[in-house]
Order: C-alpha cells, then structure tokens, then sequence
C-alpha cells in the first residue's frame, strides 16, 4: 500500500464523506464570551473602560450595517462605543481634525474609519493620520510592514485575518509545515493573511489575476484561504482531497426567492467544494463572525497596552 501523510491519508479513509462545515459564530461567540471577562476585569483592577471610536462616512447601506453591528458588538462586550456619523461631502480637513481629537482623548483606546470613502477623500492620508496605537483595524503601515518582518510584532493585526488564523487555531488545523495557498493579494486580507501563515510556518503561495493555471495551484493547499471577490470562482475540481478551505468571500448574487432579492455566496463553489475539502467554512456564517470578535479583542488589547502605560507613568512620576 502506497503511504499517505496527513490530510490525504484522512482523505483516503474518508473519501466519500462532505466536509465538516466550521462555525464561525460559536468560534466568535467564545471569543467574545473571553473579552466580557477580560473587559470586566481591566475595569475592575484600573477603573478603564476600553474605547472604540467608530467614524462613519456617509449613508452608504452596507457600510451602515457594518457600523450598527460594531457598536452592538461593543454593547454586549464591555467595550464604549465612540461613533461619529459624518456627512458625505465632509471636507477633508474636517476630518483629520475630528481625527486628531480621537487621537489626543484618552478615552478612546481604538480608532476606526469605515472603508470605503468617498472619492473627495484621500483615503491613506485618513488612515495614516490615525496613530499606530489606536489602529485596531490594523491597517497603519507600521502594523503593516512588522507583518512581514521576522522576530517583530505588529501592535494590531487586520481584523479578518487575524480571523482566518484565529479559525484555523481553535479547529485543531496545523498549520506549520502545510502548503497554503491564498487567493487574492488584497491590503484588506489576502497580504496580511498571507504574511499570518508564514509567520505559523506555513509554505505559503499567494495567487492572484496574473496568476497562470490557478487549478494546479489550488489543488496543490493542504490550507486554501479563498479571498478573491469572486462567487463561486472556487470549484470542487480545483480543491485537494482533504484540505482545509477557509472561505473569504462574501459575494451578492441575485435571487427572486429571497426577500431582499439576493443571498450571500462566497469565492467557493460550497457544495462541490465541500465534498472534497475536510474543513470547510460557509458564507455566511464562517469567517465573517471573526471579524468583529478581532476588532473587539483589539480594543480591549488596546486599553490594556494604555493601562500599562499609565501604570509606568505613575511609577516614574
């Protein structure tokens, strides 16, 4: 008999049977359960409660949903929620005063601008202006660049990464030693995800519209993270038997039987997808959760780092 390692050889004992299906939302929800007691906790010993300060832009719908469910978020997690709703034609300069408000009140821990921003605003130097300390969406080229650095540590890691990784953990997947493909080489996810598995030690590729011969790729992950903008661009043909598929998408395709007129799909062909993959995540429901559980943790990582250095101020003084 030939000799299987790992997932083949889980596969080969296994061939017929569907991926389990990871839950996004019980992984989230033990995350938040753990950031009620660390919050209630930090309150307790220093007296601080954990800040975010949200900036929204506009009345764009999605960006509104998103906005909503983080101040919930914050609700249900000890955590104050700071929001700041802005007019569509804000100026500029209005905002990077608002900006340097949030930067210099100690009461507001982490600071976030809801992407996407209105073509009159020059996004980078708005994302630049919030300070490396307070940027728990991760995304300050200083928490950026210590991604890629070895024996370095960013003080932030970009929430829906961080996710996937977090994911990855809590359902026992190794991580070192695998091939992991990514698809997609956004700043938002496929980057920093990218740069997250390398650093668990991961033999990463990261592939992209350039990419020649994306099946043979694919089929190649022990780990595929699928982060493309692309519904169902992901089929089960290009999937490993046995691998573990983390599906970043999150994709609006029309369908008369819902209410709203459309559903939510992912990169992922799920069904054929999941009868070859050992793990699979659904959308919704699979990474989505993790984003805002990332956010949260942030926070209150935040305030903790704040509270230290308060601690370190007073002892010097």
């Amino acid at each position: 008999m030939d000799e299987l390692s790992g997932l083949d050889a889980d596969c080969a004992q296994n061939a017929c049977m569907p991926a389990k299906k990871i839950d996004g939302k019980q992984i989230a929800e033990e995350i938040h359960a753990e950031i009620r007691r660390d919050s209630a906790e930090l309150l307790a010993k220093t007296g601080i409660v954990p800040g975010l300060a949200t900036v929204l832009v506009g009345a764009d719908p999605a960006s509104i949903s998103y906005v909503t469910a983080k101040k919930k978020a914050c609700e249900r997690d000890g955590i104050r929620s700071i929001a700041h709703d802005l007019a569509w034609d804000v100026s500029q300069g209005s905002l990077l005063d608002l900006l340097q408000g949030l930067r210099d009140d100690p009461a507001v821990h982490g600071i976030l601008v809801q992407l996407p921003l209105p073509g009159s605003l020059d996004e980078r130097a708005i994302l630049d202006a919030i300070p490396v300390h307070k940027d728990v969406d991760g995304f300050h080229p200083a928490n950026l660049g210590r991604l890629g650095l070895r024996n370095e540590e960013a003080l932030f890691t970009p929430c829906t990464p961080a996710g996937v990784i977090e994911i990855l953990k809590r359902s026992a997947v190794e991580i070192g030693g695998k091939n992991a493909v990514v698809v997609g080489r956004s700043k938002i996810v496929g980057l920093p995800v990218s740069l997250l598995l390398l650093r668990e030690s991961a033999t990463v590729t990261v592939c992209h519209s350039q990419t020649k011969d994306l099946a043979e790729t694919t089929r190649r992950a022990d780990i595929l993270v699928c982060a493309i903008g692309r519904p169902a661009m992901i089929t089960g043909s290009m999937v490993k038997e046995g691998a573990v598929v983390i599906d970043v998408g999150v994709n609006r395709v029309e369908d008369a039987s819902k209410k709203r007129g459309y559903r939510l799909v992912g990169d992922c062909a799920f069904d054929e997808v999941a009868e070859r993959a050992s793990l699979i995540t659904p959308v919704p429901g699979g990474v989505g959760p993790l984003t805002i559980a990332m956010l949260m943790r942030n926070t209150l990582t935040a305030a903790k780092k704040a509270a230290a250095l308060g601690r370190a101020a007073s002892r010097q003084s």
